[in-house]
């Protein structure tokens, strides 16, 4: 007799496209493979994009992205939702009707995509409202970093200290578990703050020296929907999230004239 081999958890990435392979739903897929999650994709739109630089997006339709949703939801086991760069107002709506028809079958990550590392922006402006009163009260975790905080309170967090209570008080506006990325400040460690029904904790890791990241806040995002599908604790998969993505920065691949090497990088 033989056994059948049990079948991977499966997660879905609703994000776009980005054709460098460093962020987006390829980032995504690639997160998901080294956790052994089976991943499933949306493409919200399509970005020309290197690291520092994107040239053009184009936005797939309403119609076509709430297809996609619709026949992954009907063939497939799914565990996880992250959502990526939902780009406009239109595509949010689809993707939040979709999502909340469903709720309870899934844990939801969202990643409120708002603006490129290179300072491009991936949100149209009038999809800012339609993300808080429409996605982020479905999500079980929302993962914003400090620039996209400061969208959703009004303020600028500039500081450590500033990240505990800016913490909080998403999670009190929105009703989810808040993982707030501290990346962006200066200092010996990267701080994450993560503010849930039980508290609030930091998850540290020493900064690593001369690193140019791109998709990381993606990376972060699909590890931690990832830990989740896998039947983690949220603390466990915030750990888990944050380890895999300290290792994936410190081997990161560098381009010179078309040649690869791989950098490793020296702790602060």
């Amino acid at each position: 007799m033989t056994r059948r081999a049990a079948a991977a958890p499966v997660a879905l990435t609703i994000a776009g496209s980005d054709n460098s392979c460093g962020a987006g739903i390829q980032a995504d897929l690639k997160t998901f493979g080294a956790f052994g999650v089976y991943g499933l994709t949306a493409v919200t739109c399509v970005v020309s994009e290197v690291p520092g630089k994107v040239e053009m997006v184009a936005a797939m339709t309403p119609a076509l992205l709430r297809s996609q949703i619709r026949i992954l939801f009907e063939a497939y086991p799914i565990a996880a939702v992250k959502t990526g760069m939902l780009y406009s107002r239109a595509l949010l709506r689809v993707v939040s009707e979709e999502l909340a028809d469903r709720l309870g079958r899934f844990h939801l990550v969202v990643d409120p995509v708002m603006v490129a590392s290179s300072g491009d922006p991936l949100l149209k402006k009038d999809a800012v409202r339609a993300y808080e009163e429409e996605l982020l009260p479905l999500a079980d975790v929302i993962t914003p970093n400090l620039d996209e905080a400061a969208v959703l309170l009004g303020r600028k967090i500039a500081r450590l200290r500033a990240m505990r209570p800016a913490a909080e008080e998403l999670r009190a506006k929105y009703g989810a578990a808040v993982l707030l990325k501290g990346g962006h400040l200066r200092g010996r460690e990267a701080v994450d703050v993560l503010c849930d029904r039980r508290g609030t904790s930091e998850f540290t890791a020493r900064r690593l020296h001369g690193c140019e990241t791109h998709g990381s806040g993606c990376t972060l995002s699909a590890a931690l929907a990832a830990g989740l599908a896998r039947g983690r604790s949220l603390g466990a998969a915030v750990e888990g999230a944050k380890k895999y993505l300290h290792g994936a920065i410190a081997r990161q691949f560098v381009w010179s004239r078309g040649r690869l090497t791989t950098r490793a990088l020296r702790h602060q």
